[in-house]
């Protein structure tokens, strides 16, 4: 494999960053309203299949709710 000079590397890394086709900033700001939704619908989701499943073991092991 032959070897890359600094220069060639700094070279062959603006080249491809060129290529990179970045986000709007209305893009960023959807995405990430989006994800911080997600994160909370599954926060909530996952509450509620936790407290189904502390109730379902506490009735099987006799412990009352």
């Amino acid at each position: 494999m032959a070897k890359t000079s600094p220069a060639e590397f700094v070279r062959q890394v603006r080249q491809e960053v060129s290529k990179v086709v970045w986000p709007t900033r209305k893009e960023a700001t959807i995405t990430t309203i989006m994800v911080f939704i997600m994160a909370a619908v599954m926060s909530i989701f996952f509450l509620g299949v936790d407290k189904i499943w502390a109730y379902l073991i506490q009735l099987l092991l006799g412990l009352g709710v």
